[in-house]
Parts: structure tokens; C-alpha cells; sequence
């Protein structure tokens, strides 16, 4: 008797659940794959942002050394140069050259 019973869903192992399931997994498939977009497009940006950071302290860095390549010592030869060598002690240069 049971055999000539047909269920109006389709087969037998078919509930209502697994259609809920179905748009349940796409909807989660969805999200999954909006939330891999928008950490692909922030990866992407902070990669360029520190490509642009990187680029600028080479300039920078680039700037200084030929800024200082570039500054001579004074000529001034009444300029005599005193280090500190601790404390209150200090060591002039430049009293050899003076007559």
C-alpha cells in the first residue's frame, strides 16, 4: 500500500529542508565570495599605498645624499674646530696652521 503513495514533492529522500539547505549554501557561497572580493580589493590597495611609501622614502633618501654630498666645510682658515671629549674637557684643531 505504501508503494502506491506518491509524495507531491518528488522522491522519496526529498524534504522541504533541503531546498531551504540549497538556498541556505548559496546564500553563504555569495557571501563568501563578496567578502573574498573586498579582501583581495584591501590587499591590493595597502599593497599599492606602501608601493607609493617605499617609493617616496627613496626620493627622500636620494635627496639627502646628494644634499650632503653637495655642502662643503666652511674655508674660513681663522676657523678653528673644537670637539667635547667629556665633561668640561675639549680638544681644539686648527691652532698648528696659525701664525
Amino acid at each position: 500500500m505504501q508503494k502506491l503513495v506518491r509524495h507531491s514533492w518528488g522522491s522519496p529522500g526529498r524534504t522541504a529542508f533541503r531546498g531551504m539547505a540549497f538556498v541556505g549554501g548559496v546564500i553563504a557561497w555569495t557571501a563568501a565570495a563578496v567578502i573574498g572580493a573586498v579582501t583581495a580589493v584591501v590587499v591590493a590597495t595597502s599593497l599599492m599605498v606602501i608601493t607609493f611609501m617605499a617609493g617616496a622614502l627613496l626620493v627622500l633618501a636620494a635627496a639627502a645624499l646628494r644634499a650632503r654630498r653637495t655642502v662643503r666645510a666652511p674655508a674660513d682658515p681663522d676657523l678653528i674646530e673644537a670637539r667635547n671629549i667629556g665633561g668640561h674637557s675639549w680638544v681644539a684643531y686648527g691652532w698648528d696652521g696659525r701664525r
